[in-house]
């Protein structure tokens, strides 16, 4: 059963800031050659289906008088360009490549001439019927904004340039000037705009900004969304945010709705949503969240139905909400200084998001199941590509979720990634060198370089999975205080120090909460941080795979296997031999059957 802390105490306001990716240099084994794919292979299929496969780039070019035609598409797809331009952005900054920097320049400039005079800028409605703009709270004009937005920060912050920064605020002034208190009362039916207005204040320190992503998350649940009142759930928009408490309707949009909540009291030093944020956090994961971290189980409303309803072969579990757990989960450990939100945001990453794409870098799963019959498989692409283009933004970022630092000189080390980093703690800079061949081993040397000796913190997150590790400090054991799954290292640091962090890493047998109809009489198979499972290429007889009391485990490491694996090899009784690969990597071999959950007798 996987456990999770319920009762460690919140410290919220722990004013923890992520040290941003620009600052640090994969050099992991495993993240590396994803990396390099979604630079060579990843980008450019975005690219081709934006531009050439699709009328995406091509709506932009007509609305600014470059190009004829008519609007082509859905109301949203505006938000997939832009999200293509941020995985960009957030390559360029540790790949440049000028070529794809010529590439993305062109496009900003068309973008920028397709900008209404008055800072409005959304090609569905300027191809059509403009005066129709404003009328329809479900017609994305505020979500394709938000992503317009994080595409101008990123690509700032990546090249200096301020282009797409400038029609994003330009954009963001034209909201600002109709919408907010005194003004017109709008409810974003996607939230997404709320989380971007934090950033655009971060980048900007216009309170402006703050001020209106705060009054946005104030309109809901007031009986001011235009939708029927059937839906109101589906829309995030059934109570006030402060009063939610239960996890419901769309998934993604909550993830948006509660990362844009988190940031505004981070931003704001306002406790007023944590109580809410509290709750619903305990309520995903404790009885609507899948074992890859996973959430939405309902195809019906791209979401959530009641509490431990979790289908394994009709499950969602869209590629976008499990980005969104681990942009939540993010802004919830910075907020608190408990790991127990790194887990999540983890398990998210290394088996819900991470099988949203496939290991040649062009195929895209929209929706991931926990079982197949073999006729579900990824895609080129989608009508609506927000999977595509959301995971193709993540991956280049990962870089910013792996350190933390606050200002009581302490940094924070939530993942365990391989890379160079340098950050600085305090008043000092702190060259830092991470070496692990995690996911597949639990051990990490960290080697400390600060420009002069000083008195610092380290705080290493054990990760929940882990229930023996050991220490040492310049190779000494060192005896671990653990709070809030970190354990804590204040000495005065020097060139070469190193630390040592050895986590035992066996197979683990998972058992669902009973309440979970569809896994009773079933287990599942861990192993670190990722989640396995069968597929029938391995496995002939997967329908009748069974594992009991008795079955042992054994673990390998195959260097060509789904671009090498640690691989599971369950032996059961009468010498039945079931070979188990991560979840993540399913479905990239001959079509087939796939379960993650298998019977189980005593």
């Amino acid at each position: 059963m996987i456990s999770f802390n319920v009762q460690s105490q919140q410290k919220f306001f722990q004013e923890n800031t992520a040290v941003n990716f620009s600052h640090v240099t994969i050099k992991d084994s495993f993240w590396l050659p994803r990396l390099k794919t979604h630079a060579a292979v990843t980008l450019p299929a975005c690219i081709y289906q934006s531009e050439i496969a699709t009328n995406r780039i091509k709506n932009f070019a007509i609305a600014a008088g470059l190009a004829e035609g008519k609007f082509e598409g859905f109301v949203y797809d505006d938000s997939d360009v832009y999200k293509m331009i941020e995985g960009a952005a957030y390559s360029l900054m540790n790949n440049p490549n000028p070529v794809l920097e010529k590439k993305m320049d062109s496009l900003i400039t068309i973008i920028s001439k397709a900008q209404l005079p008055d800072g409005y800028l959304m090609t569905y409605f300027e191809l059509g019927d403009l005066s129709q703009r404003w009328t329809d709270m479900d017609k994305h004009e505020m979500y394709c904004c938000g992503h317009l937005i994080e595409a101008g920060v990123a690509y700032f912050e990546a090249t200096g340039k301020r282009s797409l920064l400038d029609v994003a605020i330009k954009y963001a002034d034209h909201i600002d000037r109709f919408f907010g208190e005194g003004k017109r009362t709008w409810v974003p039916g996607h939230p997404e705009i709320e989380l971007a207005l934090v950033k655009l204040y971060r980048v900007t320190n216009d309170q402006r900004y703050l001020n209106l992503s705060r009054w946005l998350l104030e309109q809901r649940g007031h009986n001011r969304g235009t939708w029927n009142s059937a839906y109101k759930e589906y829309y995030q928009d059934a109570v006030p945010v402060r009063e939610l408490k239960e996890i419901g309707g769309h998934a993604v949009r909550a993830m948006y709705l509660f990362t844009g909540m988190a940031d505004v009291s981070s931003a704001m030093k306002d406790s007023t949503y944590i109580p809410a944020l509290n709750s619903l956090w305990n309520d995903v994961v404790f009885r609507k969240m899948y074992l890859t971290g996973g959430i939405g189980s309902s195809r019906a409303n791209e979401g959530f139905t009641e509490p431990y309803d979790l289908p394994n072969k009709e499950a969602y579990c869209e590629t976008c909400a499990s980005v969104g757990m681990v942009f939540w989960n993010q802004r919830m450990n910075m907020l608190s200084g408990d790991g127990k939100y790194v887990d999540v945001l983890e398990r998210s990453m290394y088996n819900g998001a991470l099988a949203g794409i496939s290991l040649s870098g062009d195929l895209f799963f929209y929706v991931n199941p926990l079982e197949s019959d073999g006729d579900h498989h990824r895609k080129k692409w989608y009508g609506t590509a927000c999977c595509p283009s959301q995971i193709s933004r993540f991956l280049p970022s990962i870089g910013s979720y792996i350190y933390a630092v606050s200002p009581d000189k302490t940094l924070w080390i939530n993942l365990y990634i391989g890379n160079e980093a340098n950050i600085k703690i305090g008043n000092n800079y702190v060259s830092l060198l991470q070496e692990t061949l995690y996911p597949w081993d639990g051990a990490v040397r960290l080697t400390v370089n600060p420009e002069f000796s000083d008195h610092f913190n380290l705080k290493l997150r054990i990760p929940g999975w882990c229930k023996s590790y050991s220490i040492k400090v310049n190779d000494k054991p060192f005896e671990a205080i653990e709070d809030l799954q970190y354990v804590t290292i204040g000495r005065k640091w020097k060139k070469g120090d190193t630390v040592s962090l050895t986590m035992d890493m066996p197979v683990e047998v998972v058992a669902a909460d009973p309440r979970v109809k569809a896994n009773v009489g079933k287990r599942a198979i861990q192993r670190g941080p990722l989640v396995y499972c069968l597929e029938e290429v391995d496995n002939p007889g997967i329908d009748h795979a069974q594992i009991t009391n008795s079955t042992t485990y054994t673990f390998q490491k195959e260097s060509n296997l789904l671009g090498s694996v640690v691989s599971i090899t369950a032996k059961a009784d009468g010498n039945q031999t079931f070979k188990f690969i991560p979840y993540y990597a399913w479905d990239n071999r001959k079509p087939g059957k796939m379960k993650v959950w298998i019977k189980y007798h005593e």
